[in-house]
């Protein structure tokens, strides 16, 4: 018959491993790549439609036709496609920087 003073140490050292291996409250679940496509293509069409709408309006504003309806879309795009990147370095930074799990399999 086991020690029970053995077996309450064992107990302790079982709970201690648990409370490891737990994760912590202020802790954020990594972002799905659900998430992250979605954040993507947010960035993307955002700046996008943002610099359409700007020279859509500038080029009904001065009676000018497509000349910045297209500079503008084509510096949306430019913005969207840097936001992404950005975006990616920030996601990448943050996992980067999360613990890893410790599981072979």
């Amino acid at each position: 018959m086991p020690d029970p003073d053995e077996l309450r140490a064992l107990g302790k050292r079982l709970d201690e491993v648990r409370r490891q291996k737990e994760p912590r409250p202020d802790q954020e679940a990594p972002p799905t790549s659900l998430g992250i496509a979605s954040r993507f293509a947010t960035e993307l069409v955002v700046a996008v439609a943002f610099g359409g709408g700007l020279g859509w309006a500038l080029d009904r504003w001065l009676g000018t036709k497509p000349i910045f309806l297209l500079v503008l879309v084509l510096l949306g795009a430019a913005a969207g496609i840097r936001n992404v990147m950005r975006a990616a370095a920030e996601i990448n930074a943050k996992q980067s920087a999360s613990p890893k799990d410790d599981k072979e399999t």
